[in-house]
């Protein structure tokens, strides 16, 4: 009922329904976020703290609606109350979100030893959060500390063999001390543990490149082709990799095998974009965001393209479409999105 009134009523039509709603239904959390949503997205900042204190009156051990509150302050640009919720979550028990979310902020607010005490608070009691382990090992490389880095990793494979995120980030942190070595021999490992892992192989893959190993990463790349067939990831690199006049096959190879995969599709937009078909690469970039929109290096290829190749109107448009999209993933997108710089 709440989501016909919001698709066809007025503002005050479902904030009404909604206050009668959890009147009846005060367990009912959705019910209560949602309210707290309109408020918000209806400029009214105020109004959605009375409804989550309502909440939290109803519901006072909610996860759900901790972290609602907690995103309220924080993306209002309140970071102190947000420290507060937090930090009265955490005393009331808490969850392993709320560690990660509180190194989060400080975080993003450059409180590197506060955000070290959380991390390693919230690793005593959840040391199977393999996100916390990463984090921990990020914040040590961006400190400069490359052993602490890796001894995170490490720590925290002991802990979460099966994390893809954490096999990937240790090899990539030996690669970077000049361990090549022991970064291959990590991302074999990895490979034992997680055979249908692209991440893996692909990571492999490349750290042979970057090595002028062409021979090795075309070994590595039938292999991972065996393992993982379908993985539209992995067929985009290869066409990275084939000989330009075999691109034209591969890339029918790869369609083939990967239908609709917004990777392939992105891969052979760009064959297009090199071989200045510009219609055709164009086209291609719309599919792929089309297919996948919440992928951000899709949208960051097709605006450089429009602004290569494109009017004014064009690229105007392409970033409108994107912030519409707001997109959360993507290789490159993630890496500088998360930049604390760009927080």
């Amino acid at each position: 009922a709440a989501q016909l009134e919001k698709a066809h009523g007025t503002t005050e039509s479902l904030d009404t329904l909604l206050r009668k709603a959890v009147t009846y239904c005060p367990q009912a959390e959705i019910l209560w976020l949602m309210g707290a949503k309109e408020k918000w997205l209806a400029g009214d900042i105020p109004g959605a703290r009375a409804i989550l204190q309502e909440a939290f009156a109803a519901n006072p051990d909610s996860e759900e609606v901790w972290l609602a509150a907690f995103k309220l302050e924080f993306e209002n640009h309140e970071p102190e109350r947000a420290r507060m919720i937090l930090a009265k979550a955490r005393e009331k028990g808490g969850t392993m979100r709320m560690w990660m979310k509180g190194a989060i902020v400080e975080r993003e607010l450059g409180n590197t030893v506060k955000e070290k005490e959380l991390l390693r608070e919230g690793l005593s009691k959840y040391p199977l959060s393999w996100k916390m382990w990463l984090m921990l090992g990020q914040l040590e490389a961006r400190q400069g500390n490359l052993a602490g880095a890796r001894e995170a990793y490490t720590l925290g494979l002991r802990k979460c063999a099966d994390c893809v995120p954490l096999w990937t980030a240790a090899a990539k942190a030996e690669e970077v001390a000049g361990n090549v070595t022991k970064a291959r021999a990590l991302l074999e490992q990895g490979r034992l543990k997680n055979p249908k892992s692209p991440a893996i192989w692909l990571l492999a893959i490349r750290t042979e490149l970057r090595h002028d190993n062409l021979k090795a990463a075309e070994t590595l790349m039938a292999k991972a082709l065996q393992e993982c067939g379908a993985c539209g990831v992995l067929w985009a690199e290869t066409l990275s990799l084939v000989p330009r006049p075999q691109r034209k096959s591969k890339s029918v190879d790869a369609l083939r095998r990967c239908d609709n995969d917004p990777h392939v599709v992105h891969a052979v937009a760009h064959l297009f974009w090199h071989d200045r078909k510009v219609e055709k690469a164009r086209n291609w970039l719309n599919r792929a965001v089309t297919l996948t929109p919440d992928v951000g290096d899709f949208w960051a290829s097709y605006y450089k393209f429009e602004c290569q190749h494109g009017s004014k109107e064009q690229q105007e448009k392409v970033l409108e479409r994107a912030a519409a999209a707001e997109p959360h993933h993507g290789e490159h997108w993630c890496q500088v999105a998360k930049t604390v710089a760009n927080a």
